[in-house]
């Protein structure tokens, strides 16, 4: 993965030393060096950008005035010559607050900090992504489209051209394949014959020859005995 980085400060010298730092970091990717504000917010309007490194002390408008008034904030490491300025740039959850003349050691301590923030941002991402399972379908009726919960969902009995799903308090008949229905559920769902498929979570008894949901039996087909047998 490749972070893109803007470099915002007016003395050539500093951006150059950044850019020369940047330049060890395969995983880096320099978009733009700006001597002032102005200049990096033409960038960032045209860039999705990860990291800035922003001094502080600028002509026409201060670092951290200009990083308060961005709509889109990128990660930022504020860059300085000034100590005072260092609890203005944590208020703004500056990933880290350089203070020049900038040593390798100190700018790869920063990095190493954004790094470790990237990572728990991932895993936090991971973890909703999984989280985010769904639990329904919607199925097309008499023109509307039809919100149905797995989770109420008994079986799925085929009638040639049409479907009947069986749900806990009804039932609904609409007009698509049973192999097509299948390829829209999830794996709680199982084919136990050519016109059927069961909710795995509802059966209350099986044979080898058929399956129970509560008084209800479905057959089991011969073709499908064996992954049947596999899952339950």
């Amino acid at each position: 993965m490749s972070f893109k980085c803007v470099i915002v400060d007016d003395e050539p010298l500093a951006r150059e030393l950044i850019e020369t730092y940047l330049g060890n970091l395969p995983d880096f990717e320099l978009v733009a060096s700006c001597q002032n504000a102005i200049e990096a917010s033409k960038v960032l309007n045209d860039s999705q950008i990860d990291l800035i490194f922003l001094d502080i002390e600028m002509p026409l408008l201060k670092g951290t005035d200009f990083f308060t008034n961005l709509i889109h904030k990128p990660d930022v490491i504020f860059t300085t010559a000034y100590r005072d300025y260092a609890l203005d740039g944590f208020n703004l959850n500056a990933v880290d607050y350089l203070l020049k003349p900038i040593f390798f050691e100190r700018f790869f301590q920063a990095i190493q900090k954004f790094l470790k923030l990237k990572s728990k941002e991932n895993s936090s991402q991971t973890t909703l992504d999984s989280d985010a399972v769904v639990n329904y379908i919607f199925v097309n009726k008499a023109k509307k489209q039809i919100k149905v919960l797995f989770d109420n969902v008994l079986y799925i009995e085929s009638l040639k051209d049409y479907i009947k799903i069986h749900l806990q308090n009804d039932t609904l008949v609409i007009k698509e394949s049973i192999s097509n229905f299948e390829k829209r559920i999830d794996n709680r769902f199982t084919r136990v014959h050519r016109s059927y498929i069961v909710n795995q979570d509802k059966i209350t008894a099986y044979t080898k020859n058929d399956i129970e949901i509560g008084t209800i039996e479905i057959p089991i087909g011969n073709f499908y005995k064996k992954s049947i047998s596999d899952k339950i």
